[in-house]
């Protein structure tokens, strides 16, 4: 998870998004991050992949995984999860994302996320390189 956030982070800053559009990148790489280790049941020492790249308007963000099969658009909200906490990250992930393309093949999901993004912080004329 740590180092999914911070090459996260480094790409908010090489592509010079504004706090907003930064703030939620992080967020949406950690819930999936965190939804795929709690909930995936990934094998021991599986890697999860993160590559960022930034368009106009939007971020592709494209994570794989050696986790169970999942299709966030298949899931229904259920609601907060009260008594333990959480439960409401792919909500957040539906609202600040589209969801481009998922898959599962030869034991690896690819999901596919578009998040826009108005930059207010003024910068990204030269996207950073994917990461």
């Amino acid at each position: 998870m740590g180092r999914a956030l911070a090459a996260t982070r480094a790409f908010c800053q090489q592509a010079e998004l504004g706090r907003d559009a930064a703030e939620r990148l992080v967020i949406v790489v950690e819930e999936w991050v965190a939804n795929v280790v709690e909930h995936g049941a990934p094998p021991p020492g599986s890697r999860i992949g993160l590559r960022l790249v930034q368009g106009s308007g939007a971020i592709r963000i494209t994570m794989t995984d050696a986790g169970r099969p999942f299709d966030p658009r298949q899931e229904a909200f259920k609601g907060p999860n009260l008594e333990r906490g959480g439960g409401a990250g792919l909500e957040l992930l539906r609202a600040w994302s589209r969801v481009a393309a998922y898959g599962s093949r030869a034991g690896r999901n690819r999901l596919v996320l578009q998040m826009p993004y108005r930059n207010e912080g003024g910068g990204g004329h030269n996207p950073p390189p994917p990461v």
